[in-house]
């Protein structure tokens, strides 16, 4: 029995091994896509606005430097240190949605206020408190586990806490952060176990708020009609759609090659950030879209076995960040991707890891790099029943050496003493 279970660990840290590394690999590889796709993308508006066609790969190259440095340090810091500071980083995180409303502080884009300057880098707040609030809710899970479980007030806490949050997204406005956010806060809810009659009951009336929302803003209810038939005013609300999929049909299956696109020349608005993926479309087609769609799923999947592995390492902590992270790049990458194609109403959210953007290629490195701690303690925690187990097997060798040299000894105790027995011994030899 006890050889087995050595058999089924020693699988799992295998396993480990290989997640941790499959899942750098893969992020690095989509980081080196997006490199390539937003220096492709933004040549021309580099250069119409700028002079310079360079201005924007070389900034964007400046961050991917930011974000490996910043990654780096993050993954030194334990997860028992994110832990405890659950609070004073949900309590960061309202203090930055607030004052990104303070006028003369947010600097306002296209109609929303969500960025605060900081000189070299212009900080989107909704991606920090993105981080921040995973890190309570994953605190709050494991500290309240079994009311979470039992009791319908601990499982709704969390939302309550979160409501504030959400008010002060919608002033940005940035709803497309709110329905990532919650949508990672139920899914870490249900995976820990909550009652499924609460977690639906709490869940409809959700996506009622939700609903409610999009009808009662007129911006929105433009979207949503420009998303049902963009055709229908393709120079107005339906702009960005129409000319993605143009992109889309320009590609075709191989694409046109890179740097051939045409969308990109002024036709298709924010061609390097929210829509990269259409730009990736039309210069290398349905294959190089379905390769980087593999390589999201395939990452999605890692996290998530990662955060599996870790609850059942009893790493819960990291395993309901895994969990929450995983869900929040599977959702962020998702929207983005239906964004491009029509198959959801335009928003505002970044391809992650691959868009041009400091906050997004900052924030999503460091999300990586959690994840990558969470697979060290995860391994620690796997190893240190086989460490034991070689400890106490050495100790044994050692003892049974011991007894060993022991026994070859055939002289008496009392020939041990005498110096003449020993130098009669020697000098017979």
């Amino acid at each position: 029995m006890a050889n087995s279970m050595n058999t089924v660990e020693s699988t799992l840290v295998k396993v480990q091994i290989d997640l941790g590394v499959w899942l750098l690999l893969t992020a690095v590889s989509l980081a080196t896509i997006g490199f390539i796709m937003v220096s492709s993308a933004s040549m021309d508006i580099s250069e119409r606005l700028m002079g310079n066609p360079f201005h924007f790969l070389q900034r964007h190259l400046i961050y991917l430097t930011m974000a490996f440095l910043f990654a780096s340090l993050t993954y030194q810091v334990s997860l028992n240190v994110w832990k405890k500071s659950g609070v004073f980083l949900l309590a960061f995180a309202y203090l930055l949605l607030i004052v990104v409303l303070i006028p003369g502080i947010g600097k306002n884009v296209n109609g929303s206020t969500r960025w605060i300057s900081l000189g070299l880098i212009t900080v989107q707040v909704s991606e920090v408190a993105k981080v921040c609030v995973l890190a309570y809710v994953a605190g709050y899970l494991v500290r309240r586990n079994s009311e979470v479980r039992e009791k319908f007030w601990g499982f709704i806490k969390p939302v309550l806490v979160l409501s504030v949050m959400i008010v002060l997204l919608l002033k940005e406005p940035d709803f497309g952060a709110v329905v990532v956010i919650m949508s990672a806060v139920f899914g870490m809810l249900f995976l820990a176990g909550v009652k499924f009659s609460q977690y639906v009951l709490a869940l409809s009336v959700s996506l009622c708020a939700g609903a409610a929302m999009i009808f009662s803003s007129e911006y929105r209810m433009n979207r949503l009609i420009a998303y049902l038939d963009p055709w229908s005013d393709q120079f107005g609300a339906g702009y960005q759609l129409v000319q993605s999929l143009i992109a889309f049909g320009r590609g075709d299956l191989t694409g046109v090659g890179l740097g051939n696109s045409i969308q990109k020349l002024s036709y298709l608005p924010e061609a390097h950030t929210d829509f990269v993926f259409s730009v990736l479309a039309e210069e290398f087609g349905l294959v190089g879209n379905l390769f980087v769609i593999g390589l999201y799923l395939f990452m999605v999947v890692v996290i998530l076995f990662i955060g599996r592995a870790a609850e059942k390492a009893k790493v819960l902590f990291g395993a309901y960040m895994a969990y929450g992270l995983g869900i929040m790049i599977g959702l962020q990458a998702f929207v983005n991707i239906g964004v491009s194609s029509g198959l959801l109403p335009t928003k505002g959210l970044t391809l992650p890891l691959m868009s041009y953007g400091g906050s997004s290629l900052i924030i999503s490195a460091i999300i990586i790099a959690i994840i990558l701690r969470v697979n060290k303690e995860t391994l620690a925690v796997l190893n240190a029943p086989e460490k034991l187990e070689s400890s106490k097997k050495a100790q044994v060798k050692k003892v049974k050496k011991s007894k060993s040299s022991l026994s070859d000894n055939t002289e008496s105790p009392k020939d041990q003493r005498s110096w003449i027995s020993r130098w009669t011994k020697e000098a017979t030899s």
